[in-house]
């Protein structure tokens, strides 16, 4: 069996619920730095992504897309993908509604990813930009994802604005360190039962996925882990089936850590918990 026969988590059982869609992959990947059209066609059908993100900014940097949004478009067909526009680069929240208008116009879709860069060094979001941003696009009619950091207090005045989706980092943006803060990642988890949250930068292995899906997070965002793989398509089938891993885990329900050993075989005189 190949990379593109293999199976997909099916809609009916798990989907993932964004506004009026529904999306059977967990599995949200980028479509920047690939080493040729080519791999990132067959890394797009190996992941069996059904979102796809795209960064506008660089797109019209580089003189029109040359024909790079069509490749994309031909390559998602086949599943059912849509297509998410980043505002990727931009430093103010003028600068991201403007460009967030300009991807509605010119892909046809409400859904942004919505950046706004504070810190050049670190790539850290502007929280104060941000939010000015994502409150004018939420009136404006988009479907918001917004790109925070794990901040409670922030990412429940971005819901409050009416943001569809949270996507916290989970370490600076393409940095692969993984999840730097598990312990800020759980708390917005538990403290926001109802939101859909979506691990989004930073993640450089499966693991790394398959541990966000685990903590409970909805789905997870990557493109650098892939596109810089020595074998793009082959690390996007493995990230694949991490993430349908982690979310069987947190459905089946992840035992509890223990500070103590457990006999798997009890015999007796083992210590027992109280309450």
């Amino acid at each position: 069996m190949n990379l593109q026969d293999a199976p997909a988590a099916g809609l009916d059982e798990d989907p993932l619920r964004i506004g009026d869609a529904e999306l059977g992959s967990r599995f949200f990947l980028g479509s920047a730095g690939y080493p040729s059209p080519q791999v990132l066609h067959d890394a797009l059908r190996a992941a069996r992504t059904q979102v796809v993100t795209v960064g506008l900014k660089r797109t019209l940097h580089a003189a029109g897309d040359n024909g790079f949004i069509q490749l994309l478009q031909d390559a998602m067909r086949a599943n059912g993908a849509r297509l998410l526009p980043n505002t990727a680069g931009c430093r103010s929240a003028r600068e991201a509604v403007q460009l967030a208008h300009m991807a509605r116009e010119l892909y046809g879709t409400p859904w942004v990813k919505l950046e706004v860069t504070g810190d050049d060094h670190t790539l850290q979001p502007d929280p104060f930009e941000l939010l000015a941003a994502a409150t004018e696009l939420v009136r404006e009619g988009f479907t918001v994802f917004p790109y925070c950091t794990d901040d409670l207090v922030l990412c429940r005045r971005l819901l409050d604005a009416g943001c569809a989706v949270l996507m916290p980092w989970g370490s600076p943006i393409g940095s692969g360190q993984g999840l730097l803060n598990p312990f800020a990642l759980r708390t917005l988890r538990e403290r926001l039962p109802d939101a859909v949250l979506i691990v989004d930068a930073g993640i450089g292995a499966p693991s790394h996925a398959a541990q966000a899906l685990e903590l409970g997070f909805d789905a997870v965002l990557l493109n650098s882990a892939v596109a810089q793989a020595r074998d793009p398509v082959l690390m996007a089938a493995a990230f694949r089936d991490a993430v349908q891993a982690g979310r069987g885990a947190w459905r089946a329900g992840v035992m509890a850590r223990q500070d103590f050993a457990v006999p798997s075989t009890p015999v007796g005189s083992e210590p027992v918990l109280l309450g």
